[in-house]
C-alpha cells in the first residue's frame, strides 16, 4: 500500500525521521524541519512532526524506551481531529 503519493513526500518522510533520530536536535530542542511538538489533549505522550510544511502532511510518533514508534501518517487535507 502506498500511503505517500509521490517521491518528494517519501524523501521528506525519511528526512523527518532522520531529524527525529538526531541527538543534537533533542539536546537543543530545535527541530527546524519537522517542528516537533507534543499533541495537546491526548493522555498518551504523542508528538506531531511535519513531513512537508506546504502540503501539510505530518506524522504522529511516540517515544517508548528511547525508540521512535510511528503512530499515524496524516494526509495534508485532514485536520487535527485524527487522533
Amino acid at each position: 500500500m502506498n500511503i505517500l503519493p509521490n517521491d518528494e513526500l517519501k524523501i521528506g518522510f525519511l528526512e523527518a525521521l532522520a531529524e527525529l533520530e538526531d541527538n543534537e536536535c533533542h539536546r537543543t530542542r530545535k527541530f527546524p524541519k519537522t517542528r516537533l511538538h507534543k499533541v495537546k489533549g491526548v493522555k498518551q505522550a504523542i508528538y506531531r512532526a511535519g513531513i512537508d510544511k506546504i502540503s501539510g502532511w505530518r506524522i504522529h510518533v511516540q517515544y517508548i524506551n528511547k525508540q521512535i514508534h510511528l503512530k499515524d501518517i496524516i494526509k495534508g487535507q485532514r485536520h487535527d481531529d485524527v487522533i
